[in-house]
């Protein structure tokens, strides 16, 4: 018979870290169905691609996305799929929109993630046709996906559930027994529906939209470590994963994750659990030489399976005005987002009370780690209606004017409309000597890109081909710090393991889910800023990568999805070749 596909003469990387080798692969009925050293008959086969010079890789797996409501709107999640990724989780951060009603789902999903909530709440109202996992699983598997899809039920989706979103967001409410049981069972649910987990959120940075509850924490962070308790037992019962993050606030309450994790106590196993974030963060630049070691000490002194997310770039952030969630970590910061309204919001930010607030709170500093480094000097202006000011800091403007950087700040945020001000700093993974450390801590794990949220604030679609990037360049530079066999490793089938996915590894009889790179292309343009428009969002420009002549072809299921810059005719729409991947099922077949 036939292939469906030949990638012909490419450098084949099959996962699992070996070194590559030349070879051609044959695709056939969405498999691997071969990989030879020798020629393959290329005979009734309709596309061959030449891969000589290139690298053949299996599909990268973003196991941090929150494309929960834009899979309803564009299947595809192109910006994903052009760069190479072949498997997305959603699901994370206790945000799902599985079991809590349309409008709750919207509140709690659209200020957090900073996704515009008229489109959030039209997705859901138009396409959420589910009442429980095993319909949410089957509605999202027959859309036409570009990429697999795989997911989390959400700890705040699910409390939310049982509790209403009132109650659930609620200090002081605790679950009675029977409420704390249905959660119990509804997680249960989730699970047989292939489910690969829970996610939750410690962290009470995080706050909820709409008008009703407006400016209040996720539901997931009243919890009380007995609610959490109760629902990792599930999990572990199961053999299934917890993704969450501790409280950066409160850094020893870490512990509880490592003691929830571990395989002692009478246990008869471990809870593997994937933990937000680890980075070298400006704002406490010695926690990167201790969070690794710490975290592997304690993995072994508990027999506990914790490992941190890290983002393999520099990260960096933009925002307009102060529509950042860093801003989050402040009670004045929260006050002013709080406001959807441009005019009292610059109100509030010429206010001298509100200044006088902010400044105490914004000098302050706290015993644990914080998101932001707070360094007005550290924060650039990159558009501005006053042009002067474009290529300055908030500091230099400060230091020019005699007074406070946040007052600085604020002015040219009320002089120039609060929105029309543009801005960048990068918060984390600025010194290259640590960032490779980091790529090599077997504490960690690559993800953590936010793909679908935070439109304006960042754009991380890339982050594998930028790490293949400083990994390629090292390597010519005589100072590797990895090698590309393990780089793609830990981008591929290493979270694949973790995350108890079937996918990461491209050998025969695997799915065919690949990546074609040119390595000569792995240069500057990785780092590029670039916006797009976004028809489904209003026509919103959001951030984007763009550097199409790294990725010669993504394929996924067998099938060639994007090449050449371009994506096949239907794709999103009319032709599927993504699938909802259920944890513990065998590989599905293809269309």
């Amino acid at each position: 018979m036939p292939y469906d596909v030949i990638i012909r003469d490419g450098l084949w990387f099959d996962g699992t870290g070996r070194p590559p080798l030349t070879r051609s692969l044959g695709i056939r009925d969405g498999l691997v169905a071969e990989v030879s050293a020798a020629p393959l008959d290329e005979t009734g086969c309709p596309e061959v691609i030449d891969a000589a010079g290139k690298w053949v890789l299996p599909g990268f797996i973003d196991v941090h996305t929150h494309y929960d409501a834009e899979v309803l709107l564009d299947p595809g999640l192109r910006e994903s799929v052009r760069h190479g990724v072949t498997t997305v989780l959603l699901g994370m951060c206790s945000l799902s929109t599985v079991y809590a009603d349309t409008e709750d789902a919207a509140d709690l999903f659209s200020r957090v993630e900073a996704v515009p909530r008229e489109f959030v709440l039209g997705a859901l109202s138009t396409h959420k046709t589910w009442t429980n996992p095993a319909e949410y699983v089957a509605a999202i598997d027959s859309l036409p996906l570009g990429p697999n899809i795989a997911s989390l039920l959400g700890h705040s989706d699910l409390r939310a559930s049982v509790l209403g979103l009132d109650r659930a967001t609620t200090r002081g409410v605790v679950p009675t027994d029977a409420e704390l049981e249905m959660m119990a069972q509804r997680l249960d649910a989730a699970l047989d529906a292939g489910m690969l987990g829970m996610s939750g959120m410690d962290a009470a940075i995080d706050k909820l939209d709409g008008d009703r509850f407006r400016s209040r924490a996720l539901p997931s962070t009243f919890a009380t470590w007995r609610e959490r308790r109760r629902l990792i037992k599930v999990l572990r019962r199961r053999g299934r994963i917890l993704q969450s993050a501790p409280n950066v606030a409160k850094a020893q309450e870490a512990l509880n994750f490592f003691l929830e994790s571990s395989g002692w106590f009478g246990r008869r196993r471990g809870v593997r659990m994937s933990l937000l974030v680890s980075a070298d963060a400006k704002s406490a630049p010695g926690a990167v030489h201790v969070l690794g070691r710490g975290t592997r000490l304690l993995n072994r002194l508990l027999d506990a399976k914790v490992r941190f997310q890290h983002l393999p770039v520099p990260f960096e952030l933009y925002s307009d005005g102060i529509d950042l969630p860093v801003f989050e970590e402040f009670g004045a910061g929260t006050a002013a987002l709080h406001l959807r309204d441009q005019l009292e919001r610059n109100a509030l930010l010429a206010d001298p009370e509100y200044r006088r607030r902010f400044r105490r709170s914004f000098d302050r500093r706290t015993l644990g780690p914080a998101l932001w480094h707070r360094d007005f000097h550290d924060a650039r202006i990159v558009g501005c209606p006053d042009e002067s000011l474009i290529g300055k800091s908030f500091g230099q403007i400060a230091d020019e004017r005699g007074i406070h950087p946040l007052d600085a700040f604020l002015d040219v945020l009320v002089d120039n409309g609060e929105r029309n001000v543009r801005w960048t700093t990068i918060v984390a993974n600025h010194r290259p000597k640590q960032l490779d450390k980091l790529a090599n801590e077997p504490s960690v794990h690559m993800g953590f890109s936010d793909a679908g949220a935070h439109l304006r604030n960042m754009a991380f679609y890339n982050y594998a081909l930028r790490l293949l990037k400083r990994v390629r360049d090292a390597e010519q530079a005589g100072r590797p710090f990895m090698s590309p066999q393990r780089a793609v490793h830990r981008l591929t089938a290493e979270v694949a393991d973790w995350f108890g996915l079937d996918a990461g590894t491209l050998r025969r009889g695997d799915r065919a889910d690949f990546v074609v790179i040119d390595p000569a292309a792995l240069n500057d343009s990785v780092n590029a800023y670039h916006e797009a428009r976004v028809a489904f969002y209003g026509d919103l420009s959001r951030m984007v990568n763009r550097n199409d002549d790294t990725v010669v072809a993504t394929g996924v299921n067998g099938r060639l999805v994007f090449s050449a810059g371009e994506f096949r005719d239907g794709y999103g729409t009319t032709v599927r070749s993504g699938r909802y991947l259920r944890a513990g099922a065998p590989r599905p077949a293809t269309v």
